[in-house]
């Protein structure tokens, strides 16, 4: 359980000054990244990615939105190596959840090119994060009403990818939570089935005049959820106007008042079809309003997007389910035809 911290604790981390870049190992250089480092970075990310999650792919577009993003400043929140003739070879970022709503949660990602691991570029990167997530903590101290409050650092990892976790565990992160790749083929699953909409409810597409009713349904739905915090307007229409994601694919599920009650988003990349070996859809985001639960709504709304996805000719959905939801998603996943694949945990370190 997350330790209550008082705003009085900042005074510590107000201490704390702008991180150095790293030294060493031999023949790495360190700097801050800059929007011109985009496709570099993206270079190390898919290089890993073949490696620590062969069935997908960063899309590019992942890492350029957050240059865009009002609270992330990558000049200050992302460090670089670079080889001795300049080429990106890792990168970390520590970006501070923009919410102020109790809770903080600096989230800490990045890559190292498998050609360069077990040279102690990790173990540097991941130093420099947890000290610049300490410097945003302490650079919002201020506006904090008050406490108690809650803080904590989370780095994501793919279960196999030990070198990973035990360097965040060195450092005081500890595994919480794990979440499970599902595929579902319609060769072994079948056509899914029609769900009856209950009487109250109908079914439509995804457009975006209704971008902030299904954002605020997004977290609505997602408040009992491990870790989760408020998707920001900002964050959301990046998301739904990206290059990626399918509104002719996703469904929503409206009220007898016009509100969104559930929704299923969906995206489609066709990069990594060639990873996973046939043309796919991802399921990004699966909910159901609270006052809106226990009516068969996620099971209706899942299955008219898997209904929309078939018709589009992609034979495979993908999603990513918390293996403990509160809501026992990964149970209702499987009676739909989804079975669980490689695992990925995520490490905290509270404050």
């Amino acid at each position: 359980m997350d330790e209550k911290l008082d705003p009085a604790r900042f005074a510590e981390l107000a201490e704390v000054g702008a991180p150095a870049a790293p030294r060493g190992p031999e023949g790495v250089q360190w700097r801050a990244a800059a929007e011109s480092d985009i496709d570099g970075m993206h270079a190390v990310a898919v290089a890993a990615d073949r490696v620590d999650h062969p069935s997908w792919t960063t899309p590019r577009e992942d890492i350029a939105d957050t240059f865009d993003l009002p609270h992330i400043d990558h000049s200050r929140d992302t460090i670089l190596a670079l080889d001795s003739e300049g080429t990106i070879i890792a990168f970390g970022s520590s970006f501070l959840h923009p919410a102020r709503e109790g809770e903080l949660t600096a989230h800490l990602g990045g890559a190292v090119h498998p050609d360069h691991r077990r040279r102690g570029i990790g173990t540097a990167t991941l130093a420099w994060q947890v000290a610049r997530a300490q410097q945003q903590l302490a650079e919002v101290a201020p506006e904090l009403a008050p406490g108690p409050w809650k803080a904590s650092m989370k780095v994501h990892a793919e279960e196999t990818n030990l070198d990973q976790q035990h360097i965040a565990e060195r450092v005081g992160f500890a595994a919480e939570r794990w979440f499970a790749t599902m595929r579902r083929d319609v060769a072994t699953a079948g056509v899914p089935a029609e769900v009856e909409v209950p009487a109250g409810y109908t079914v439509v597409p995804f457009t975006l005049d209704r971008e902030d009713d299904a954002r605020l349904a997004r977290n609505d739905s997602f408040r009992d959820h491990w870790g989760s915090l408020p998707s920001s307007p900002e964050g959301w229409h990046k998301f739904v106007t990206g290059a990626v994601f399918r509104p002719d694919l996703s469904r929503l599920v409206l009220d007898d008042t016009g509100a969104v009650a559930a929704f299923c988003l969906v995206s489609v990349n066709k990069e990594d079809w060639a990873t996973l070996g046939t043309p796919h859809a991802y399921i990004d985001l699966v909910g159901v309003v609270r006052a809106h639960r226990r009516r068969g709504l996620a099971p209706l709304v899942i299955s008219a997007a898997l209904a929309a996805i078939t018709a589009a000719d992609l034979p495979t959905a993908l999603l990513d389910v918390d293996t403990a939801s509160p809501t026992g998603a990964d149970a209702l996943y499987v009676n739909l035809g989804f079975a669980p694949g490689e695992r990925e945990v995520a490490l905290v370190r509270h404050l």
